[in-house]
């Protein structure tokens, strides 16, 4: 039976992580993203006017000196549709704190035969599964404590990250990307 955890418990996760927090972003599209005002700034061709002292920000900057690492794959369709675009250029804020970002093309992590769900990784113990409308609405967050599905995410984060390529190697080459 499924464990589902509250948004704040989720949150918090990103705290009381020990190590490393990965996560593969298998979606066309967020709709939480969409509603931002670096959303519509991006999208009318402006620079989006990241915030780097916001709380998300300031966060991630505070777990990464602790020498905890944020990693991410993010999978792109040929040609990134806008929401992919956003996230591309999106990566220099994430980078700024501490992330590291990389991005595979979907016909590779289809090759791979990745999870084509997003998820998170923590400390190579717990997952939690996002689950979404179909609207790109986050619903749930789905807690994942057994051992054989953890193995299974740990061998999805191995192989995508191998595969997987930085994100200003990736613009440099990938069609509509812009920085």
């Amino acid at each position: 039976m499924a464990e589902f955890i509250g948004f704040g418990e989720f949150d918090e996760m990103f705290e009381t992580f020990e190590h490393a927090a990965w996560r593969l972003e298998t979606r066309r599209a967020y709709r939480s993203d969409e509603e931002t005002k670096t959303y519509q700034r991006f999208m009318q061709g402006r620079d989006a006017g990241y915030d780097l002292n916001d709380p998300w920000c300031a966060s991630r900057r505070e777990q990464s000196a602790l020498g905890k690492r944020f990693e991410r794959v993010r999978i792109v369709d040929d040609p990134p549709t806008p929401g992919q675009l956003y996230l591309l250029d999106g990566a220099r804020r994430n980078a700024a704190v501490g992330e590291d970002i990389r991005n595979l093309r979907r016909s590779d992590a289809e090759g791979l035969r990745l999870p084509a769900e997003d998820f998170w990784l923590f400390d190579s113990r717990v997952a939690t599964l996002l689950h979404f409308d179909s609207a790109d609405r986050l619903t749930g967050v789905e807690l994942i404590t057994d051992p054989v599905k953890i193995v299974r995410y740990c061998q999805a984060r191995d192989a995508a990250w191998h595969h997987a390529v930085a994100t200003r190697q990736f613009q440099a080459v990938s069609p509509g990307g812009r920085r």
